[in-house]
């Protein structure tokens, strides 16, 4: 009996050295390799190919971005290379009668047909046969095909720049790859530059705009009572203004014009989305258990709000943030195109715009074309990204 009792312990311990062994580094490897949310949601957006497709576009948008602002490409896109409204080479160019030009001198010459009501028919008729209202011929403009009384004086110019820069001649292609506006500056370099003022605003009015509403969000929803009362007052007077007449409104107390001013007035003024959803998340996560853990500790408000909560839902200001970039950049091609936007001599998809308008009762259709292009398929590209980044961060998905 008492042999038993003691070889009892003896028999069990082996096993439970066995048990021990077995879980206890396997614990710790699969606690070591417990994916986060940052990596579970780079897997779910890899697996989604159209997100993929969609973040290397913009990825080469951003790429143009660096390069335009470095000067490496378009940085030369104000030089006049070719004629003025110079067709794309895929459209050949266009023909002295559709430039209104003609070589036919008797058809310049000759006189307007008579109107059979005009009381001067009789004066006029006596004027040209007397040989007293012979004039010289307008001078014809190829490029615009109107009369231009300064043609004679802006070649002498030409030449004479032509001159001072030596080997350097103003030789205007009558063609190029995507065509020329008005004063023959070349479209795709205009339109990569253009896309570099547009991003850039889109990007730096988002950030601002993101930054303030979620600081907003953050001290409205965990603090409560008096505080939040004041920032829903605040938030319900921007938000009963429709948003595009409260940016005109702004653009016009402001009268200035500028890449900063654009910035400015979308950021301020576009804060409302993230607040109201950073709000509502600050609402629900200051009452669970991780928040009452780090007050009992001691942790100070501001801790407990940007160092606890917020790493739980800055996907949200993330999400937004992407969502921002593509309002912004509409919003600043509307800006450009009302004359609110940016100044004379900085190029935007906005401005280039504004000057199709005129181009295409010309029928000049290609500055159109190319900015409308170019930015309809940024948007596309970001807004697809954005939906797939929505989905990859939702904690609902596994």
């Amino acid at each position: 009996m008492t042999q038993s009792i003691h070889q009892a312990p003896t028999q069990a311990a082996p096993a439970a050295s066995t048990v021990t062994l077995a879980t206890g580094p396997d614990i710790a490897q699969s606690s070591s390799h417990s994916p986060g949310l940052w990596a579970l949601a780079w897997r779910r957006l890899r697996a989604d190919h159209v997100a993929m497709a969609a973040l290397a576009v913009v990825g080469l948008y951003l790429l143009m971005l660096a390069l335009s602002a470095s000067g490496l490409i378009a940085g030369d896109w104000s030089k006049e290379v070719g004629v003025n409204y110079a067709p794309p080479s895929f459209v050949g160019a266009q023909t002295e009668a559709e430039r209104g030009f003609s070589d036919n001198d008797a058809a310049l010459e000759a006189p307007p047909p008579e109107n059979p009501v005009d009381p001067l028919r009789d004066i006029l008729r006596d004027l040209r046969k007397s040989g007293t209202a012979a004039a010289t011929p307008p001078v014809i403009a190829n490029d615009y095909g109107i009369a231009d009384p300064l043609a004679k004086e802006m070649a002498e110019i030409r030449a004479e720049l032509a001159k001072k820069g030596g080997s350097e001649t103003l030789i205007r292609k009558p063609t190029l790859p995507f065509g020329a506006d008005k004063w023959g500056h070349d479209i795709i370099k205009k339109t990569i530059k253009g896309a570099e003022t547009s991003i850039i605003v889109g990007l730096v009015a988002a950030l601002v705009a993101v930054t303030l509403g979620t600081i907003f969000g953050a001290v409205s929803g965990y603090f409560g009572g008096w505080v939040d009362d004041a920032f829903n007052w605040f938030y319900s007077i921007f938000t009963s203004i429709p948003y595009l007449l409260l940016i005109l409104a702004v653009a016009a107390v402001l009268q200035q014009k500028g890449v900063t001013a654009i910035v400015l007035i979308l950021g301020l003024t576009g804060w409302t989305g993230t607040y109201r959803l950073i709000r509502a998340e600050y609402m629900k996560h200051k009452s669970r258990e991780y928040v009452m853990a780090a007050d009992a500790i001691g942790a100070s408000h501001w801790s407990k709000m940007f160092s606890h909560i917020f790493p739980n839902v800055s996907h949200v200001s993330l999400v937004q943030l992407s969502i921002s970039v593509v309002g912004f950049i509409k919003s600043e091609v509307i800006l450009s195109f009302l004359g609110f936007g940016v100044p004379v001599g900085v190029v935007s998809w906005g401005s280039m715009l504004n000057e199709a308008q005129n181009e295409l009762i010309l029928g000049k259709w290609w500055q159109l074309a190319a900015a409308s292009i170019a930015m309809a398929i940024l948007v596309t590209a970001f807004s697809l990204f954005t939906d797939a980044l929505r989905d990859a961060l939702d904690p609902k998905l596994k």
